[in-house]
């Protein structure tokens, strides 16, 4: 898609919703524009079509000129800059990374009761192909502070002047490692609802932290907190940071913030209460789904008795070890072997398991094991239960329904005919 297309892209978002604009998404909702995938088929594939990959905006699509827009580099810096989407491209190296991106309300509308928010089912998640300027050559150039202490916070341009600004901070190792400033997608410019002309593309991670339409990262000895980031130019600039985007269990009245955080595994952190008692949103959990069959299909066994059980896996900064698949709704596991290309740490997994099939009805589930050895839970617990963590076999019930990694909901009915 030339620029040229990405403009006239972004004209149709203005007039169309979404899922119209992108076949094969399902709208949410379209003020803002919210849309997930509408099959599991759609992530059969390596990579997943811009049209099939789900959108999340806290506010308006912006209507944005390449050519006039900047991102400033401020902070703690040699110099401050100003820097043209030309120089971005042209100035720096070029790096991708193929990254199975998820949305961390992926999977809300399996609590019971209701979570706060849209009500995602499996279908806020896609693998593609990110392109850009690698952060740390940027950083380099200018020469910030990238001591081990500090943070890098990007802020999103798509707000109005009423609105709080969506911005996040991550820890400087995690963005002189592998972040970028992404302008294209599966090697096209990315489209509006995707973040054109640049995004922040922080790999392995939930979604949340990919800020969108970024016109300011800052090199700071925190992440964005305290009394000057709760009113900048009278905007909060702190509440997806400190209040949204956390694990906060139903008798929380709300997150407890933290100017810096040692530990941003975000598993680790559910298990760490002493230093953060509400986790952070950071890098994703492990996690798969079964693609096909798809749920509620009726399916005649091959001549030898047999029927495919294909899916994906992914995880965040740990690798997926395993997977295994269960046709018994999770009674008994066998293990499932992986198919197809590896594409990379952050890049989904595909998966196979050849299922000697008995008639009847079935429900098949999958979970995966990350290399650290960390497997997926079985449910959602109760909210009175009050966890912060996942415990046994249990995910924690939290008030916007995050992180969801639990294998049950997941499951597709099958009905094996003779």
């Amino acid at each position: 898609m030339s620029p040229r297309d990405a403009d006239e892209s972004e004209q149709r978002a203005e007039d169309e919703p979404v899922a119209q604009t992108y076949p094969g998404l399902e709208a949410l909702s379209t003020d803002p524009d919210n849309a997930q995938t509408d099959a599991r088929e759609n992530l059969e594939s390596y990579l997943t079509p811009r049209e099939e990959h789900y959108v999340r905006n806290h506010h308006r699509t912006p209507e944005i000129d390449a050519e006039e827009w900047t991102v400033s580099l401020t902070g703690l810096v040699d110099s401050e800059a100003d820097l043209s989407m030309a120089a971005i491209r042209n100035d720096y190296p070029t790096e991708s990374v193929v990254h199975m991106m998820e949305c961390s309300g992926n999977g809300r509308a399996y609590f019971s009761p209701d979570a706060e928010g849209d009500q995602w089912t499996f279908g806020a998640v896609g693998n593609a192909v990110w392109t850009g300027t690698p952060l740390r050559a940027v950083l380099e150039d200018h020469g910030a502070d990238t001591g081990d202490e500090q943070w890098l916070t990007a802020m999103g341009g798509e707000a109005k002047a009423d609105e709080d600004v969506f911005c996040r901070s991550v820890p400087m190792a995690k963005a002189l490692e592998d972040c970028i400033l992404a302008y294209e997608m599966n090697g096209d410019p990315m489209t509006a609802e995707h973040g054109y002309p640049v995004r922040l593309l922080v790999p392995g991670w939930f979604g949340n932290n990919s800020v969108k339409w970024v016109e300011e990262v800052r090199v700071m000895d925190s992440m964005v907190a305290g009394e000057e980031w709760e009113s900048r130019d009278g905007r909060d600039y702190t509440e997806y940071q400190q209040s949204s985007y956390r694990i906060v269990p139903a008798q929380d009245d709300e997150a407890e913030r933290h100017a810096s955080v040692e530990t941003v595994d975000t598993r680790d952190q559910m298990r760490e209460t002493e230093e953060v008692r509400n986790a952070y949103l950071f890098d994703q959990l492990v996690k798969s789904l079964v693609t096909s069959p798809a749920d509620g299909a009726d399916r005649s066994p091959g001549a030898d008795g047999r029927i495919e059980v294909a899916g994906v896996a992914w995880s965040g900064d740990d690798a997926v070890e395993a997977v295994e698949v269960s046709t018994d709704g999770g009674e008994t596991w066998a293990d499932a072997e992986f198919v197809g290309p590896d594409l990379g740490r952050y890049a989904v997994r595909k998966f196979r398991y050849v299922w000697d099939a008995d008639p009847g009805e079935h429900t098949v589930v999958s979970r995966a094991t990350d290399d650290r050895g960390r497997t997926q839970p079985a449910t959602v617990s109760d909210p009175e239960e009050g966890l912060r963590g996942i415990e046994g076999d249990r995910y924690p019930w939290n008030q916007k329904g995050y992180g969801n990694n639990a294998y049950e909901p997941l499951g597709v009915s099958v009905t094996v005919e003779r």
